[in-house]
């Protein structure tokens, strides 16, 4: 029965005939959503309690008894929302009322509305400096939870990376390598591709101060949960700085940090380029030719010498040399540069799913706070579609997959809901061609750690 209140629903235009009868199409079906795999991520979010933890660090100071929304319902419904491709807010007018999204909430389809694309915008403004800093440490006291056990050992990867801004926003500065204002966050994940942190900041190089007070807090806050786990920190040149290796040291860290090369450490290999070019020359058909050195040395500014790792590569464009520094002191120069320094070349992929899949650059809040939440809400959705993705098969394509990936195969199915007196029956697509993997991620979901 239709509505009287509402506009006429036209149908489509521009449909061409198919065998010669006509199409009509409407946005009339009803009780449909194009999300049916949202449950799943439903699933996803219990198990690991993203949207509690995190409205656990604010203070709500509305009225209690005009509540609808709770805070943990808001992040929860937000968290969601990003995980299944909706990174805008105003998508929420439309979602509040899709039946998936609705049970997804614990509500059942004729149940009230989801909460609106205001209330999203008040959570956003909602927390202060202090509700901020226990936020992050919410997120790394639920990266240390989906452990089954203590780790003896792990690796994190520090990066930062540029995000374009286009309004007035608080800290947005210009940045002259990509010609455009924008902000620069530090992220951090582990070698396995678990979310730790995020940090808003200004789009400039971190300074080692600026770094060093960093990761003093992200210490901080991991030994509260590992007193005795080992930490290796991988990075790249911008944070091989001497108050990152001191304090490293003084910490008990081991770090494989990048080193930006000048004539000092160049005048290292000279040797070894000239030798690796002529080998190069006499045959070069066989390929580029690879070659390692290792030796101490210090910059002025450095408090002590540091064993520095010379990668020496020649091919048809020259010689081309790369330098890592470090405190290991096992292992061969190859190994520590190809096993060790160079995987830290996925964490790109890390930030790929970060930035791209789950747009966490969508930093576009006038203040700086509501900017940081905003990274926060996607770091949650992160989560969600790591917890997806750990609940595939491990033999499988989907173990590894990307998370639109995933996103496209197991969350936008298209699915009809029939709520009933006794139960609320969700008809899927026959033909989805993922149902067989979705069945057996659906039962590995209780084994999420928490």
């Amino acid at each position: 029965m239709t509505d009287p209140m509402l506009p006429p629903m036209l149908p489509l235009a521009g449909l061409s005939p198919v065998d010669g009868k006509a199409v009509v199409a409407k946005f009339d079906g009803g009780l449909l959503s194009s999300d049916g795999g949202v449950l799943a991520l439903r699933e996803a979010e219990q198990r690991l309690g993203v949207a509690d933890r995190l409205a656990a660090c604010l203070v709500d100071l509305r009225a209690p008894d005009q509540i609808t929304h709770s805070l943990s319902d808001i992040i929860r419904f937000r968290l969601l929302m990003i995980a299944a491709g909706y990174e805008d807010g105003n998508d929420a007018s439309r979602l509040r009322d899709d039946p998936l999204f609705k049970m997804a909430m614990n509500l059942t389809p004729s149940d009230r509305q989801l909460c609106s694309q205001s209330t999203i915008s008040r959570l956003e403004n909602l927390p202060d400096a202090r509700a901020l800093l226990r936020m992050g440490r919410a997120m790394v006291d639920l990266y240390c939870a989906s452990f089954r056990q203590v780790p003896k050992r792990i690796t994190l990867d520090i990066d930062d990376t540029f995000d374009a801004v286009h309004g007035g926003q608080q800290l947005r500065l210009f940045n002259a390598h990509y010609d455009d204002y924008g902000f620069q966050p530090m992220v951090v994940f582990d070698g396995a591709g678990r979310f730790v942190a995020a940090m808003l900041r200004p789009a400039r190089r971190p300074s080692g101060k600026e770094a060093r007070a960093f990761l003093r807090r992200l210490l901080r806050a991991i030994r509260a949960n590992w007193p005795r786990t080992e930490i290796l920190l991988r990075a790249d040149s911008h944070y091989c700085s001497p108050e990152v290796f001191d304090w490293c040291r003084a910490n008990g860290l081991d770090y494989v940090l990048g080193l930006a090369p000048n004539a000092t450490l160049r005048r290292h290999t000279e040797t070894l380029e000239a030798s690796a070019t002529a080998r190069f020359e006499a045959a070069p058909r066989d390929g580029k030719v690879r070659r390692f050195k290792e030796f101490f040395d210090a910059a002025a500014s450095w408090s002590r010498v540091e064993r520095v790792i010379a990668r020496v590569e020649a091919g048809e464009e020259g010689p081309d040399t790369r330098f890592i520094v470090t405190n290991l002191a096992r292992r061969s120069a190859r190994f520590l540069y190809e096993e060790v320094y160079c995987r830290r070349g996925q964490a790109e992929n890390h930030i790929k799913s970060f930035k791209t899949h789950l747009a966490a650059d969508r930093t576009s809040c006038t203040r700086a706070s509501a900017n940081q939440l905003r990274l926060f809400l996607h770091a949650g959705a992160y989560w969600l579609m790591w917890g997806l993705r750990e609940s595939m098969p491990k033999r499988s394509m989907w173990r590894f997959a990307q998370f639109d990936t995933l996103r496209l195969r197991f969350v936008k199915i298209a699915a009809r809901v029939v709520e009933m007196k006794t139960m609320i029956r969700v008809h899927l697509p026959t033909s989805c061609p993922g149902q067989e993997v979705l069945r057996f991620a659906l039962s590995q979901m209780p084994r999420l750690v928490t």
